[in-house]
């Protein structure tokens, strides 16, 4: 566990808000300026991230401080927090796919955010919809605290603050992960995988 440090480390004065959502701030947030304080200690204002209220923010940097520089990427972060599948495979045949049991308070604090956007408006709120219709509410949370997880390593591993442009760069990634697993899937079975041509004629 991190202490936050008591001495500022950005002198730079703290950004306009760009969140405009009913969910920007919780009923618990303290009365002086934690915001403004999270924000000289990370070097970005993590509370610009959609579900993450400025306790949130704290219990982040309180538990890994602002440098995550230690994962290798974001699926290693949002592994190590317990909120990616734990595949379970017998026979070539997949058993299970229930994400580890890990008591992680940034977990917490990430399935609470997403649960507070189950009705939100934008990318979060439209993803956690669709993802409840077709898995049920509590693997929809889960889902949009993996979505959380990986904007929050990106913001804080590149210091730049939070745009909805992180979400196409993210999905891309996505995809071009699923690719390269769906190409070692077909190697091992002796096929090549084309792309589909948009013009082909059927």
């Amino acid at each position: 566990m991190h202490h936050l440090p008591s001495a500022m480390e950005h002198s730079s004065p703290m950004p306009k808000r760009t969140k405009h959502t009913p969910y920007q701030r919780m009923g618990n947030d303290p009365s002086f300026d934690l915001r403004n304080e999270l924000y000289r200690i990370a070097g970005v204002d993590l509370t610009d991230i959609p579900g993450l209220s400025a306790i949130a923010a704290q219990v982040v940097l309180t538990e890994i401080g602002p440098d995550v520089s230690r994962f290798r990427n974001a699926s290693a972060f949002a592994s190590w927090l317990g909120l990616c599948p734990d595949k379970r495979v017998s026979g070539g045949k997949v058993l299970s796919t229930k994400t580890r049991k890990v008591k992680n308070r940034i977990a917490i604090v990430l399935r609470l955010g997403a649960k507070s956007l189950s009705r939100a408006k934008g990318y979060f709120g439209e993803f956690f919809r669709r993802m409840r219709a077709r898995l049920g509410t509590a693997q929809a949370i889960t889902a949009t605290a993996h979505k959380l997880a990986r904007i929050l390593f990106h913001v804080l591993h590149n210091k730049k603050p939070y745009t909805e442009s992180i979400f196409h760069r993210c999905d891309e990634q996505a995809q071009q992960r699923a690719e390269i697993r769906l190409r070692k899937q077909a190697a091992q079975l002796g096929f090549q995988l084309l792309p589909i041509s948009t013009n082909s004629v059927a």
